[in-house]
């Protein structure tokens, strides 16, 4: 019996799969298209989509019941969190709080919810950093690496260990945010994509990449775990989402 309780908790769900095809298909080709076909002047547009394909399935974990304000305050409230901490560290480049609560977000509420907090975060935070074409692309890389921990948690991949953590979010941060942004950036900044000028891209990026991936170990070594026991509690106190 709780073999088949395990069993179907780590089966993922139809809205993750949804989930999963607007991220991992339709969001990339919707960023491309604002490149290619909009000339990366229709940022707002291009992130409004991407906000509402991001909403789509977080929708659908209250398709067997009514949202609460509770369910969506808890949301806002990370977001929130998420964007004050880039605030607060924006005189240290790089050496951001964001991924680090983006990847508590999905581990505690799901893939869905990991995403949203990190598409709304990059959004948000950039009202106070700056608007640009780099926006959707930001938001992409915040939100991708919440899903995946959500993901990566509900299979029993990822544990909720302090360490466990740190490691998986150094190596997020490095590959999956740096690769992805240094990417867009080249994409942005030129017409012209070639295989040397990415290589240039990601040499140039390097450092950057390195602080903010040891930026991200080191505000999940301190925050992991007091915020995931709390979140843990409220969640089970109130019924919030679960993963």
């Amino acid at each position: 019996m709780q073999h088949q309780f395990l069993s179907d908790r780590k089966r993922l769900s139809r809205r993750t799969l949804v989930a999963a095809l607007l991220i991992v298909l339709v969001i990339p080709l919707t960023i491309l298209f604002g490149v290619y076909f909009l000339d990366d002047r229709k940022y707002y547009f291009i992130s409004m989509l991407i906000i509402i394909y991001t909403m789509l399935p977080f929708v659908m974990v209250f398709e067997k019941r009514k949202p609460q304000a509770r369910d969506l305050v808890i949301i806002a409230v990370l977001s929130a969190i998420a964007v004050a901490g880039r605030a607060a560290f924006f005189m240290v480049p790089q050496f951001k709080p964001v991924v680090a609560i983006v990847i508590i977000a999905g581990v505690c509420f799901g893939a869905e919810a990991g995403f949203l907090v990190g598409a709304m975060t990059g959004f948000v935070s950039n009202f106070f950093f700056g608007q640009g074409p780099w926006t959707p692309w930001q938001m992409f890389c915040f939100g991708i690496i919440g899903f995946i921990a959500g993901i990566l948690f509900q299979k029993g991949i990822l544990k909720k260990g302090k360490w466990p953590l740190c490691i998986f979010g150094g190596l997020a941060t490095f590959f999956i945010y740096g690769g992805i942004i240094d990417l867009g950036s080249l994409l942005i900044f030129t017409s012209d994509f070639s295989w040397p000028a990415l290589l240039a891209t990601y040499v140039s990026g390097f450092w950057f990449n390195i602080v903010h991936a040891v930026a991200t170990v080191f505000f999940l070594f301190i925050l992991a775990r007091p915020m995931i026991e709390k979140l843990d509690r409220i969640k089970i106190k109130y019924g919030l989402l679960e993963p």
